[in-house]
């Protein structure tokens, strides 16, 4: 799976560390940056590089990092066609991808540990989108895409 991952200064270490996980785990990642923790970077421009790459179709998902998480997913869900969930442990991870088909998974470097990220990434990629009752809300998600661009 090929996946981009962005993070503004904030969730440098943290985009550092699931790289690692990442590239372990045999994917292939799009580093769409920041390139540093020390210079002040806007979280906007990550979330929405993040969220491009998902629906432009050059990641098959995304995961960006700022300090809460809020903020990158509120850029992120910006994009047309992203569903951005901010989660903070496995079960998160775990039904935003079975109950919402979360294409970009968004988290909070200071808001939990590395560890606990690690484990929501690894919970987020092995879960797969649900059917059955979420098809029908996840099909309301994309009718909102829709209207948004009218």
């Amino acid at each position: 799976m090929k996946i981009a991952v962005g993070s503004d200064h904030a969730g440098y270490d943290m985009k550092a560390a699931i790289l690692e996980v990442l590239t372990g785990a045999g994917h292939e990642v799009l580093d769409l940056g920041s390139a540093d923790a020390t210079t002040s970077v806007d979280y906007p421009d990550f979330g929405e590089a993040v969220g491009r790459a998902v629906v432009d179709g050059r990641a098959d998902a995304g995961i960006a990092i700022c300090g809460t998480g809020i903020g990158i997913s509120i850029a992120a869900n910006k994009v047309p066609g992203v569903r951005a969930a901010l989660v903070h442990d496995v079960t998160t991870a775990r039904l935003a991808r079975e109950h919402n088909h979360a294409n970009v998974l968004c988290l909070g470097a200071r808001m939990i540990g590395l560890t606990v990220a690690a484990d929501a990434v690894a919970a987020w990629l092995d879960t797969a989108p649900g059917e059955g009752r979420h098809l029908g809300r996840i099909e309301k998600l994309r009718a909102l895409d829709e209207r948004a661009h009218h």
